[in-house]
């Protein structure tokens, strides 16, 4: 999406973690890893884990709350939910629909979108473009995984994730203001290099999938790290060509977390300091869809954004799946 018919821009924010963590060291008690490892190479220090009783839905609700109440408006006032999510509280109904029955937005449509780790993204695009044509208003955007509930703890790779839920009202701002541009792109060809094989219409559950382990996530690490630092820069660099704008005009990049290293050669490649780009996965870890609303939150509450920055999101997830997005803030 080049260019917006009517502009959109961000009116608030919100996220929730759950309150137990896991650190490195507690990981490294059971795994042949290292705290220093994990740390040094994925820039992750703890991780949140939500409780059995606690669901995607649960924590976009929390957030959801949030965001709205920072916004300035009330439930009733919200037209649409889109939840960005891969760990769904169920395969039907969609995750969006029981968190607006949780908040009790009812006068809002809402519905889920798929994207993993660059779902939020997705979604706020989405999102765009529903309010740019006038169709709505308001629109709660939610980014939310509980990915603690499939992955396999005796495995090396359970030390990627943690659980978390961010997201952000959009409405329809001034010429001056908002949204800038979008590119987003898919890659099927790499869809088996972050998988969940299990649960879905190719391999129903059966007690056999449970004893193999299908349901839990399963992933190429190196694949993921050579394909983010090749598409995030291409990503990046067709907005500011959409734009006009140079790496130079970028004030803050607020980006998916994968891994430190991957920011680090994806700042390296598109020539950004990388004191430009923020991060937080030294609390929380890879919060897929939340990574972007949760570390847009603790910004904007902390009021390390002002209002005339330019803003650079960008995401790469499963699929592949992968995009950029800039804004001017509010």
């Amino acid at each position: 999406m080049k260019q917006l018919v009517r502009n959109v821009k961000i009116i608030g924010t919100g996220s929730y973690t759950p309150s137990k963590i896991i650190t490195n060291e507690n990981l490294a008690e059971t795994l042949s890893t290292t705290p220093q490892w994990i740390e040094e190479n994925l820039g992750i220090k703890e991780r949140r884990v939500a409780r059995g009783d606690e669901f995607t839905s649960d924590l976009a609700a929390n957030a959801a709350k949030k965001a709205i109440e920072n916004a300035g408006l009330t439930k009733e006032d919200i037209d649409l939910i889109i939840v960005a999510t891969a760990t769904p509280d169920r395969l039907a109904p969609s995750t969006a629909a029981i968190v607006q029955d949780k908040i009790e937005a009812y006068n809002a449509v809402a519905f889920d979108i798929s994207a993993v780790c660059s779902g939020f993204l997705y979604a706020m695009s989405v999102a765009s473009q529903f309010i740019a044509s006038g169709v709505y208003d308001n629109v709660l955007v939610i980014g939310a995984d509980t990915f603690s509930k499939i992955t396999d703890w005796t495995r090396r790779d359970a030390v990627f994730f943690g659980d978390g839920s961010g997201a952000a009202v959009l409405s329809h701002a001034d010429e001056k203001e908002g949204f800038l541009a979008f590119r987003l792109y898919t890659n099927g060809r790499g869809k088996w290099n972050f998988t969940i094989p299990a649960g879905g219409s190719e391999i129903p559950a059966t007690q056999d999938t449970v004893k193999d382990k299908l349901h839990y996530f399963q992933m190429n690490g190196r694949a993921v790290y050579e394909t983010a630092t090749e598409v995030l820069p291409i990503a990046i660099s067709q907005v500011l060509k959409d734009t006009g704008l140079t790496i130079n005009d970028i004030d803050l990049m607020v980006p998916h977390q994968p891994s430190i290293k991957i920011l680090q050669k994806t700042a390296e490649i598109i020539g950004l300091p990388f004191a430009k780009v923020m991060t937080n996965m030294d609390k929380y870890a890879n919060t897929s869809g939340g990574t972007i609303p949760i570390l847009l939150d603790e910004l904007n509450r902390a009021g390390k954004i002002k209002k005339g920055d330019i803003l650079l999101f960008a995401a790469v997830g499963s699929g592949w799946t992968y995009g950029a997005s800039i804004i001017k803030w509010n």
